[in-house]
């Protein structure tokens, strides 16, 4: 799930994969906007086959904790 949301990340922002770590905060580090950050769950709903609840996701500070959202909804 992780490489999955790395590569999501990269269509959206000009970052390399290297840059991207469960650590990164999308906006701090990784130079996202709301409007970028919900295009990309959109996406990633589309992919995983699930139903994203936009605000609980938006309170997602970093990847990490974004990834462990979806594999919790997805099982």
């Amino acid at each position: 799930m992780f490489e999955k949301l790395k590569e999501f990340i990269c269509n959206y922002v000009e970052v390399s994969p290297e840059e991207i770590t469960p650590d990164a905060r999308f906006s701090e580090d990784l130079g996202f906007n709301s409007y970028d950050f919900v295009s990309m769950l959109g996406d990633a709903e589309e992919e995983f086959d699930c139903e994203i609840d936009e605000e609980i996701a938006s309170s997602k500070k970093t990847v990490g904790e974004l990834v462990a959202y979806f594999e919790e909804i997805s099982e």
